[in-house]
């Protein structure tokens, strides 16, 4: 069974609402899915799961929460080569940093040997409508990507 490891980062429990939706869907499509907060686990736990789904908020101008601070540099020291990885997060676009850790936590998957699911997921504070098509739509390229 193909499986995928959500890790997320929330204040106001919006990136937390992404990630459950994620797991949602993916469980819809026979995928099992475990979810945790980056306080609990480390990026090495990634590895043991097919699928690497990571998410955080971006912060005030574009700084990482001090919660996904080690969980982010240490990302830096895992290979995901053969993982299949894809980033989301929440943000408000008052901010003109908007969503910048979802960029940011995408490209460390790049530079570690991650293969890119799609493009990363910014949603503006909580998810509406048009985020969960979008969660949906890169979903079904997630599984496309496993079945090939």
């Amino acid at each position: 069974m193909t499986t995928a490891k959500i890790v997320y980062a929330s204040m106001t429990g919006n990136t937390e609402e992404i990630a459950d939706l994620f797991g949602e869907v993916l469980e819809k499509h026979g995928i099992e899915v475990d979810i945790e907060e980056c306080v609990t686990v480390s990026p090495e736990d990634l590895l043991d799961y097919d699928i690497c789904l990571v998410g955080a908020y971006t912060y005030d101008f574009g700084e990482v929460p001090d919660e996904f601070v080690d969980f982010y540099e240490e990302m830096s020291e895992v290979d995901f080569t053969g993982k299949l990885c894809a980033s989301f997060g929440s943000g408000d676009t008052f901010y003109d940093d908007y969503c910048l850790l979802v960029d940011f936590i995408q490209t460390r998957f790049k530079e570690q040997g991650g293969t890119i699911a799609g493009e990363g997921i910014k949603v503006d504070l909580d998810p509406g409508e048009e985020d969960i098509a979008a969660i949906n739509a890169l979903v079904e390229k997630i599984v496309e990507q496993v079945s090939a």
